[in-house]
C-alpha cells in the first residue's frame, strides 16, 4: 500500500506548466486506479488556477482531471490568492486550511505520504 500526495503547483502561463500538469493527473490517476493506494491531491500555490479550466468539458484535460476530482483539494489562501475562489466553490472540490490557511505538508508527512511535486 502506498499513500501519495500529489501536489500540482505549475501555473497555467506556459507549456512546460502544462507538462507538470498533465504528468501531475497522470501520475494521481495511478495511484487512484491501484488497489489499496490512499491518493491526495493537492492543487497549491499557482496550481489552483487550473481548476476553472479543469472544470471545462472543453478542457484537454477535464477527462483525465474527473478521474481523480474525488481525491482533490485545493489551499483555500492560494485560491484567494489567484483569483479563483468562487470557481473552487462551483467546482464542489475541498478548500483545505490546515496551516495558516495552506494544506499541512506536516502532516501529510505524519501520515506516512510520500510528497510528489508538479
Amino acid at each position: 500500500m502506498t499513500k501519495a500526495a500529489v501536489v500540482i503547483l505549475a501555473g497555467t502561463e506556459s507549456h512546460a506548466d502544462h507538462g507538470r500538469l498533465a504528468n501531475g493527473l497522470e501520475a494521481a490517476k495511478e495511484f487512484a486506479e491501484t488497489e489499496g493506494d490512499e491518493l491526495e491531491l493537492i492543487f497549491d500555490g499557482a496550481g489552483t488556477q487550473w481548476i476553472p479550466e479543469l472544470e471545462d468539458e472543453d478542457s484537454d484535460y477535464h477527462e483525465l482531471y474527473r478521474t481523480v476530482k474525488a481525491d482533490s483539494s485545493v489551499c483555500d489562501f492560494c485560491s484567494g490568492a489567484f483569483g479563483v475562489t468562487d470557481a473552487v466553490a462551483d467546482s464542489g472540490v475541498q478548500l483545505v486550511d490546515d496551516h495558516d490557511g495552506h494544506p499541512s505538508i506536516r502532516s501529510l508527512v505524519d501520515d506516512d505520504y510520500e510528497i510528489i511535486t508538479f
